[in-house]
């Protein structure tokens, strides 16, 4: 744990699956798709990568000088590509921007993540295609996923990171060693008693309810009774004082 960072140094998509970075399993068929994969980045792709943002979750309606509008304000930009399908021409939501400065990136990085553009919270992070060691993109079951409803949990990046795992001490072995099924049957079996108990007051109280609504229903009627008893009788007094 001495080389421990919040932040993964190379890319290890079981360890992306992982919160703590001791699973040993994949935990969906993602994570197999990119153990097996063998993903060579785009030599095509010109630019400083260390003064690359890459911008996700935009807006498929959002254009190029809309980007340029938005974060120019942070600094002199150098390039924007706005990833677009080869065969539609359509924006496949995601873009990357390279600034002239570090000054710049930085405080991009900083002020724009979870910015809203065209009604779309978008998301902020540095290019990882050419600077992290062995980057699988998530298209093929790498990345460090997307929002909580899209079900790819992925962590080492900024909105999931890696955490480190936790050492729980050692248990006294008169705690866990011989005689303690006892205990934790005594304790399992306390718990269930209260939970029936619980369960058996809560169906008669139930019970007594529609009785107590009944009783205040009789109450009611004998109350009304007793008015009219009583109005008949002052009807009669005045009868006869005349």
């Amino acid at each position: 744990m001495a080389d421990w960072a919040p932040i993964a140094k190379e890319y290890d998509p079981l360890k992306a699956g992982s919160i703590d970075g001791t699973d040993e399993e994949p935990h969906d068929r993602a994570i197999w798709r990119a153990m097996l994969a063998r993903y060579v980045p785009n030599k095509g792709v010109t630019g400083d990568p260390h003064l690359t943002l890459f911008v996700a979750r935009l807006n498929l309606q959002t254009t190029e000088e809309k980007l340029k509008e938005v974060f120019s304000r942070y600094g002199d930009i150098r390039k924007i590509r706005l990833v677009r399908d080869l065969v539609t021409g359509f924006s496949k939501g995601y873009a990357f921007i390279e600034y002239k400065e570090e000054r710049a990136l930085l405080k991009a990085h900083r002020d724009a993540n979870r910015l809203v553009i065209d009604q779309h919270e978008i998301f902020v992070d540095f290019e990882l295609e050419r600077t992290l060691k062995g980057w699988i993109p998530r298209r093929l079951g790498g990345g460090f996923g997307g929002k909580k409803e899209s079900g790819q949990l992925r962590f080492g990046g900024r909105d999931r990171p890696f955490r480190k795992p936790i050492n729980l001490p050692n248990m006294k072995n008169d705690f866990y060693g011989e005689g303690s099924s006892e205990k934790r049957n005594w304790s399992h079996e306390g718990t269930r008693d209260w939970r029936t108990r619980d369960r058996d007051h809560e169906r008669s109280r139930d019970k007594r309810w529609p009785e107590r609504e009944r009783s205040w229903a009789w109450g009611d009627s004998e109350r009304e009774r007793d008015s009219k008893e009583e109005r008949s009788r002052g009807r009669e007094r005045k009868d006869r004082d005349r």
